[in-house]
């Protein structure tokens, strides 16, 4: 039986989740029908599309993505801080930004009758707002708001009706950084072993394609979640790598997957590896099966026990692969 989402989803253990969604339909979210010859590429984009905005609304960063023909893969970071230093205008007109909210709230942020609202009705607006706020960095709306918006968009392409999806979307919670980075490098080559693409600047619809084409202008992508550098102290918010470093890594990593052989990835090529201490066929074996590899948590074996004994729970699917794989992470 699945686990309440609210169990797998602990911001106390990590702000990180992978995050898959299926598509239920023979006839695919994305890509070409073989049996009615329809093309449905155009999709792709609105996925990229709408993901993209919603992160610029919700406390939610996007670190990586890929979509794919029937399913999506998205890595997250949850920020729980900056939702919660948000005024309440911001967080209303954030929500007001997907919703019409409520009657109240619409007048409090219309300066022309905020005014004529009194104390009571300021304290609905208030705690109507602070239910927004938790939604805005809660990742079960987050995901629900972009199945929802092309579950709608491609039924109505469709001119059909029911579910779109497979069910709710499966989630990882990514415990360390090691799991952090597989899981990423995961994401960004989906497409390289779905071979639809040769290399990862050809790998349409990925978070990978979009960085590497910002760093050849020595830029981040404003709207991923940015590379800050390894960890120090009075570190900025991001992900906890050198960009140059991952964009390697991945290139290694791809090249070794492509030719369908476990290729060599040499140390002096991966400092993330190093810092890791991560081995090669450990990452190329994290990065070609991590969904099966693991189940609803992923980190080396240290942080999985320490996962289990603080939420009571016998056993956690992928406490082998973690500690064949990642026990020296």
């Amino acid at each position: 039986m699945p686990k309440a989402r609210k169990e797998q989803v602990s911001l106390s253990d990590t702000p990180y989740y992978h995050c898959i969604s299926r598509c239920v339909r023979r006839a695919f979210l994305c890509g070409e029908d073989v049996v009615s010859g329809r093309s449905f590429e155009h999709r792709r984009q609105w996925v990229e599309d709408y993901l993209l905005k919603l992160a610029g609304i919700f406390s939610i960063d996007v670190c990586a993505y890929a979509v794919m023909s029937n399913h999506t893969h998205l890595v997250l970071h949850v920020d729980q801080q900056q939702a919660l230093s948000w005024s309440m205008d911001e967080v209303l007109q954030r929500w007001h930004s997907l919703h019409k909210g409520t009657l109240l709230a619409q007048r409090y942020l219309n300066p022309e009758l905020r005014s004529e609202l009194d104390a009571v009705q300021l304290q609905a607006v208030s705690d109507t707002a602070e239910i927004y706020r938790q939604r805005l960095y809660d990742l079960s709306w987050f995901m629900r708001h972009l199945n929802e918006h092309i579950a709608r968009e491609a039924n109505k392409e469709d001119q059909c009706t029911g579910r779109f999806w497979e069910g709710r979307f499966k989630s990882q919670a990514l415990l360390d950084e090691a799991a952090l980075a597989a899981c990423m490098a995961y994401v960004d080559l989906n497409p390289i072993r779905a071979k639809i693409a040769d290399k990862p600047e050809t790998s349409a619809h990925t978070s990978v394609k979009i960085r590497i084409k910002q760093a050849n202008q020595a830029k981040q992508p404003t709207a991923l979640y940015p590379f800050v550098g390894n960890p120090r102290s009075n570190m900025p918010n991001g992900l906890p790598f050198e960009l140059k470093d991952y964009l390697a890594l991945v290139d290694l990593t791809g090249r070794s997957i492509r030719k369908d052989k476990c290729g060599f990835i040499s140390a002096s090529d991966s400092p993330i590896l190093e810092r890791l201490n991560i081995d090669q066929s450990s990452w190329l074996a994290l990065t070609t099966g991590l969904e099966q590899q693991f189940g609803g948590v992923v980190g080396s074996s240290a942080s999985m026990v320490l996962y289990k004994s603080e939420h009571n729970q016998q056993r956690l699917h992928g406490m082998g692969a973690a500690k064949r794989l990642l026990n020296s992470a």
